[in-house]
């Protein structure tokens, strides 16, 4: 079908999605269709193992549960999203195929190929169904974004560099030593506090 794909009417829904083949990652948005191809580059991949361990210790017992991708997210029938990472809190909202309506925590990492629909389109979205924190990754930049709803709305996005800890809003105890994530060197007014 292409990078992107568009069906007359209203669009793709979820009836279609469930029929393409398994081999194939797509994502809806708004009823247009989105591959997932290509595949995340080996820095991305690194990077989430590096979210994950992290957020499996945290999260261990703590009654949420954490997913990475591919796992389907269904806000409704036109919008069907596979985040690099979630969590949910809210143990109704999981099936044995996926999760159905919005996740607590959303983290994407950044990929040139999805760079502007992370950025665009997913933020659109997760704000207007109420995904309460969204985390975007930029391996190249070695930063990260955070937006957090208050009021329906995602406020200013805050914006920490590759040598800052990130503490999550929605759970104040998980930090984030974003060094540890791009490979680098602990910065020096980080060094003491580690030993």
């Amino acid at each position: 079908m292409g990078s992107t794909a568009k069906k007359m009417g209203n669009g793709f829904t979820y009836s279609d999605y469930a029929s393409w083949p398994e081999d194939e990652r797509w994502e809806i948005i708004a009823g247009e269709a989105y591959a997932m191809t290509p595949a995340p580059s080996i820095r991305h991949q690194r990077i989430l193992v590096h979210l994950a361990s992290r957020f499996a210790q945290f999260f261990e017992g703590r009654g949420c549960s954490l997913f990475i991708a591919p796992t389907d997210v269904v806000f409704d029938d036109r919008n069907i999203v596979q985040p690099d990472l979630l969590v949910v809190c809210d143990k109704k909202k999981m099936t044995e195929q996926n999760i159905q309506g919005p996740p607590d925590l959303i983290v994407e990492i950044l990929s040139p190929s999805t760079a502007v629909k992370d950025k665009r389109e997913k933020k659109a979205l997760y704000e207007r169904f109420g995904v309460r924190e969204y985390l975007i990754v930029y391996p190249a930049e070695e930063l990260a974004e955070r937006f957090v709803l208050a009021d329906g709305h995602y406020g200013t996005e805050e914006v920490f560099g590759w040598e800052e800890i990130l503490p999550l809003a929605i759970f104040p105890e998980l930090t984030l030593n974003l060094w540890e994530l791009f490979d680098r060197q602990a910065p020096l007014q980080h060094e003491t506090e580690e030993v």
